[in-house]
């Protein structure tokens, strides 16, 4: 039996409780938020060693709870508060299927148009998904690429527009065919965002500012960073390194422009609270405006792809839906019966969730700046159970003990791994030879250089992924970037029958490597050396 909480202390009213509505204070009674909250956070941010964090919970139309904690920036002082900015990564899908929805309220595309009606050039490897691929099928994981293919071409940084992703995206080989698979994948929201330009005939980021940001007065969200002031509201993103276990120290800012439709977005939670309560509202205002129908809130719901629901870890038992799937860019799955829409995001150093209850009329929103995911999760159930009435539950140690358990098993496979090797074994060629130009369709090319006596590896186009190459076994190196956030690969060369390279593949050393560096996905070719020489 769900319990509303109708008491409000005056100490929760002067330390937690902030109610307001687009901005405007309001004299109401709503639901209280957990009497703990505060040390709860403190101690999930203990616990997973986050430096910053904030907090806003939604219950009935009203901000119950809007408030900062931590620091912006490890050793300095500027305190996390409601107006730090952070980037909310992939909460942006649903500000980008939201987009799309006003369009189909506006008539200026369906829901089941084929993609190349809006984008006549576009094209996926296989000619047959180029003409069925539905606007639908982009935002929802089900266009038959692999999990996260593509993601390379714009992250991390990158030097290719927004045009060059999309057109890049006709040579990446399918994982499955269309509409058969869950799998997430950013790329297909860059091409989502370029159908809003094409339906709208504005730049999508003048779509999003205009016709989401400035009727929801969310004054302060904006994409990327470009324009702020050094002294900005902005908090800093913080990493321990790919494997999760250096020094936590502050990291730069992705550059997001190029995949701003799939992960762009820098907001704070004092407009987050407006942007769930706009869709709590099912698109209406409170002066009873509609910045999109009912019936455009309801498909964002409706599931569109159905994902597998596979055992948690016993820690996390109690997590199990029974349901879970992905509508419009949003996630959709269920938690003690009721139905839960919502969404994370992931930069390097950040990590955030968007979950809304809507039988319950709550929203929730955490922003935080560490790549800990438990710190997020376990305080989000712990305010799902303040409010569904449910038996506390200690999120907290049960987040901890399922990191903890993740990284042993990683770690150990990667001992496996290095016992196993052939550590005595030599390469089939002298290095020299292996300082080669390399091409893959889709990214483009990748060079092997001979510096120092060390072999190096540069993604031409992403100028953070240099990496030195270190014999591994036979004609296998293991590529140790030199940026700490990016994962190592294998990087295998293949040789023809007369001993020239013939194939480069690469692929993850670790299962903790983020699914966004996908080299599994690249076919590294030799670049054919021009015909030179006396006739």
């Amino acid at each position: 039996m769900h319990r509303n909480r109708l008491r409000i202390s005056a100490r929760l009213v002067a330390a937690a409780l902030i109610v307001f509505s687009f901005g405007s204070p309001l004299v109401a009674q709503v639901a209280a938020p957990p009497a703990d909250l505060d040390q709860w956070v403190a101690r999930a941010m203990k616990e997973f060693d986050v430096p910053g964090m904030a907090v806003a919970i939604v219950k009935d139309g009203r901000v119950v709870v809007a408030k900062g904690y931590g620091v912006r920036e490890l050793g300095k002082p500027g305190q996390v508060d409601e107006h730090t900015l952070f980037g909310i990564a992939s909460n942006t899908k649903a500000f980008t299927a939201t987009a799309l929805g006003m369009l189909v309220d506006e008539k200026k595309l369906s829901w089941d148009d084929p993609v190349n009606k809006h984008l006549p050039a576009f094209a996926m490897f296989d000619p047959y998904v180029s003409q069925q691929l539905m606007v639908r099928d982009a935002l929802s994981h089900r266009s038959g690429l692999g999990l996260g293919a593509g993601d390379l071409m714009f992250w991390p940084d990158t030097d290719r527009t927004r045009a060059e992703v999309v057109h890049q995206t006709r040579f990446i080989r399918p994982a499955s065919s269309l509409r058969s698979r869950y799998a997430y994948n950013n790329l297909m929201f860059v091409v989502a965002g370029e159908i809003v330009r094409a339906a709208s005939g504005r730049p999508y980021e003048d779509f999003i500012r205009d016709r989401i940001f400035q009727p929801l007065q969310m004054s302060e969200t904006r994409f990327g960073n470009a324009g702020l002031p050094p002294d900005a509201n902005l908090a800093s993103p913080h990493s321990k390194g790919w494997r999760l276990d250096g020094e936590l120290t502050p990291v730069h800012y992705t550059r997001d422009d190029t995949w701003a439709p799939a992960a762009g977005i820098r907001s704070n939670v004092v407009d987050l609270s407006k942007w769930v309560i706009a869709h709590l509202n099912k698109g209406a205002l409170p002066d009873g405006r509609r910045l999109w129908s009912e019936a455009v809130e309801n498909e964002l719901r409706t599931m569109q792809t159905v994902q597998r629901i596979s055992e948690p870890p016993p820690p996390l038992r109690a997590s199990k839906p029974n349901f879970a799937g992905y509508g419009l860019g949003f996630g959709l799955r269920d938690y003690a019966g009721r139905k839960v829409v919502s969404h994370t995001g992931g930069l390097t150093g950040m990590v955030t969730t968007i979950a809304m209850i809507p039988e319950e009329n709550l929203g929730v929103i955490i922003l935080t700046n560490q790549e800990e995911g438990g710190a997020f999760t376990s305080v989000l159930y712990h305010i799902f159970d303040h409010y569904l009435g449910r038996p506390p539950t200690d999120w907290i140690a049960a987040y901890r003990q399922t990191r903890t358990d993740t990284l042993e098993k990683a770690w150990a496979a990667e001992k496996k791994a290095a016992d196993a090797r052939k550590a005595d074994s030599t390469p089939s060629l002298p290095l020299a030879q292996y300082a080669v130009e390399l091409e893959d369709t889709w990214y483009g090319k990748v060079t092997v250089t001979l510096e120092g006596g060390g072999l190096v590896l540069r993604m031409t186009h992403s100028q953070a992924l240099v990496a030195d190459l270190q014999h591994w076994q036979y004609d296998t190196f293991r590529a140790v970037f030199r940026e700490k956030t990016t994962p190592d690969a294998y990087v295998t060369f293949d040789l023809d029958p007369q001993g020239r390279i013939e194939r480069v593949k690469m692929v993850p050393c670790s299962s903790l490597a983020d699914f966004s560096f996908d080299y599994q996905d690249l076919d590294l070719q030799p670049v054919p050396k021009p015909a030179g020489g006396p006739s």
